[in-house]
Formats: C-alpha cells, sequence, structure tokens
C-alpha cells in the first residue's frame, strides 16, 4: 500500500498467491533472508523494507542534502515506521487483543508520535519535515497518518499543522493520482486477505 514507491517511479507489482509462490522466490535464490517484500531494480533484487526504501529515496533525491538532513529524515522515517507497524499488525489479532491494541496506537499517535511532526513544522516554519524540500520522511509521515486516520477518522483534530500538511503533500499530482479510488493503493484487509496472508506465511 506504499505511497513512496508509487511516488517515486512507476512499477509492476507481482502478488504472491499461493505457498508455491513464496517457495519459488525461496528457492530460486530471489530473496536474501528467505523473506518479503522483494523489489527488482537497477540489476538488482533488493530485499529489506529499509533498505529498499533507503535505495529509492537516495536515487530519486528525497533524501536530504548532507549527513544531518539524511539523519533527521531518518529519525523521522524510524517513528513513523513504528507507528505503522503497530497498526499494520491489527488484522491478524484476536477481536480482543485488536480492541486494547486500537486503543494504545490512537494513544501513541496522538501524545507520542504527531505531537513529534508537530513541532517539527512549527519550529522550522517550512512546509516539509527537513529542510525546505520534499524528502522520504514527508511521504511516509503522509502514509502514516492515512494509516492511523483508518483507525480513528478525527485523529489530528488536535494536530492543524498536519492537517495542512497532509492536503499540501496529498496534492502533489502524483500522490493525488496514487490517492484515487481505482489506483495501485491497495484497501485495508479485510478478512478473506488476512486469512490468504495466514495461509501463505503460516501464522
Amino acid at each position: 500500500r506504499t505511497l513512496f514507491s508509487i511516488f517515486a517511479f512507476q512499477f509492476e507489482e507481482d502478488f504472491i498467491e499461493t505457498k508455491e509462490d513464496l517457495e519459488k522466490l525461496r528457492n530460486d535464490g530471489s530473496l536474501l533472508f528467505q523473506q518479503v517484500p522483494m523489489v527488482e531494480m537497477d540489476g538488482m533484487k533488493m530485499v529489506q523494507t529499509r533498505a529498499i526504501l533507503s535505495y529509492i529515496a537516495a536515487k530519486h533525491n528525497l533524501y536530504g542534502k548532507d549527513l544531518k538532513e539524511r539523519a533527521w529524515i531518518d529519525m523521522y522515517v524510524e517513528g513513523t515506521t513504528d507507528l505503522m507497524g503497530m497498526i499494520m499488525y491489527l488484522p491478524f489479532q484476536t477481536a480482543e487483543v485488536k480492541e486494547k491494541n486500537l486503543a494504545l496506537i490512537i494513544e501513541r499517535a496522538k501524545n507520542r508520535y504527531f505531537p513529534v511532526y508537530e513541532k517539527a513544522l512549527k519550529d522550522h516554519g517550512h512546509d516539509y519535515l527537513v529542510g525546505n524540500k520534499l524528502s522520504w520522511a514527508d511521504i511516509h509521515l503522509l502514509e502514516a497518518i492515512l494509516m492511523a486516520e483508518e483507525c480513528q477518522a478525527d485523529i489530528l483534530s488536535a494536530f492543524p499543522l498536519l492537517q495542512a500538511f497532509k492536503g499540501r503533500i496529498s496534492n502533489i499530482p502524483t500522490i493525488k493520482k496514487f490517492l484515487q479510488p481505482g489506483s495501485q493503493r491497495k484497501p485495508p484487509m479485510d478478512e478473506k486477505s488476512v486469512a490468504r496472508v495466514r495461509a501463505i506465511f503460516n501464522f
């Protein structure tokens, strides 16, 4: 469902539909650590989400102008990654655990993560998190916001700068196109999707 990949380049998706699909990739050596995702580009078969996205960011000039900016981008991305990781595991949890963790996600988003990004935008007065230029951190934050809003629609109610940020980044032409109905962006997982993933990955 990643915004980042769509923004940076055009690509084709191949989905793992069965255990056999996964085993084929594992057996032909495509998966360095026997795990997906895997992206083929520039003559490489890249695995590990952070490594893939770091490469794309650097390739498309979305990774800051120097080491200091890159460090800030990395910190902001790690924060949104933590939040999104909590959200992504929700569909695979029992109803009781899901209810408890949903409340935790909303609490963490409002009190730990979103205040950091609201303050960053306020402190330097720019439209973007790092410097005054779009970076990987901005795209990752937008995706985290969209995922958090699926948990609670008004989760940004106390964060006016993040509300404005969401509007700006969502209106970048390539991102705007990606967010429209019928695009490659995947909807939240339903019960059928969860069952298929469990069957393929044995969990």
